[in-house]
């Protein structure tokens, strides 16, 4: 296992944007977080209300935003105009090329979320744009929900990658039982804390985890984990 602390990530602040680097990214650069397997990108981000991305290009990279509080505001070259909420995931295939632009879409309140780039199992594919509902949760659920597979699904985006990416929900006291079935596994933890074998992670942090085919997920105050299982 590698531990990843929050603490550790590449970190900036303009003002419009708070932003923490789990791997390499624009301006950050540390040559022992180039990515984990198909995983290239982790990046939390905190955008300021009205703050956001103006239009740019991206090819050959699956791009999955999950938010966690606020809204995004989504538009694209292929057409497409959408907002995400938390229990939404979007998926973005840039494949041959696309260009779009993300912004809050509030003028009061901040977003946040999960930015995720995973290699393609393809080059030069049709770019694509994809978004759907997870699964409600009441609360005090602990349970598993697959958000992105290549396989795809009601309740799940479809990527073009060899990986499949699971919301982990866990109640104060909770335990869950996790198969990966890929061998590899990064877990990146959205909100409360957890004990994954033995390792103790807060917000923010990252665990990579290599060769096993289960991990069991233990939480005291609760916990809100990505799970991605990686070929």
């Amino acid at each position: 296992m590698l531990h990843r602390p929050s603490d550790a990530r590449g970190k900036f602040d303009f003002g419009w944007l708070d932003t923490a680097h789990s791997f390499s990214f624009g301006d950050y650069r540390d040559p022992r977080y180039m990515g984990f397997r198909s995983l290239r990108v982790i990046n939390e981000d905190r955008l300021a209300a009205g703050g956001g991305f103006p239009t740019h290009g991206h090819s050959d990279m699956e791009i999955v935003t999950y938010i966690l509080d606020g809204a995004l505001a989504h538009k694209d070259s292929l057409g497409t105009g959408a907002v995400i909420r938390p229990g939404d995931a979007q998926r973005m295939s840039a494949g041959s090329g696309i260009e779009h632009s993300e912004f809050n879409a509030s003028r009061t309140d901040p977003v946040h979320l999960l930015q995720i780039w995973l290699l393609p199992n393809q080059r030069g594919i049709a770019p694509g744009y994809e978004q759907k509902t997870l699964p409600i949760a009441a609360p005090g659920d602990t349970r598993l929900d697959r958000i992105a597979s290549p396989d795809g699904g009601a309740a799940e985006v479809t990527i073009h990658s060899d990986a499949t990416i699971s919301r982990a929900l866990l109640a104060s006291g909770g335990s869950l039982a996790v198969p990966i079935a890929r061998g590899n596994a990064w877990l990146q933890v959205a909100r409360g804390g957890l004990s994954v074998a033995g390792q103790q992670l807060a917000q923010g942090d990252g665990l990579a985890v290599a060769e096993v085919d289960s991990l069991t997920l233990e939480s005291d105050e609760g916990a809100e984990v990505l799970v991605f299982d990686l070929g």
